[in-house]
């Protein structure tokens, strides 16, 4: 399979309700690499890579989010990125 990484930016009630922390689980037992983190305007940016339906598996979770999350917006891009190690929060 070929590996992409896509950028995502989450909005809604996504900040200070484990957003980043279940993301990240769920990115990691996704076995994906990448980050979620959190941004000024109250949006998360979640950059995930890995196989293309993986991506895509993280993107449905993405939707739906923590328990305590109310996603109202899911958007994406492509991006050309190195890989990064692991999956990180910040």
């Amino acid at each position: 399979m070929t590996a992409v990484c896509r950028r995502f930016f989450v909005s809604g009630r996504v900040q200070g309700v484990f957003f980043r922390a279940t993301t990240s689980r769920v990115a990691r037992g996704l076995s994906l690499t990448g980050y979620a983190r959190n941004l000024a305007d109250g949006r998360v940016e979640v950059l995930a890579c890995g196989p293309g339906q993986t991506v895509d598996e993280l993107e449905q979770w993405l939707w739906q989010g923590s328990s305590a999350s109310s996603v109202d917006d899911v958007s994406s891009d492509v991006v050309d990125v190195d890989p990064p190690a692991g999956f990180t929060t910040g």
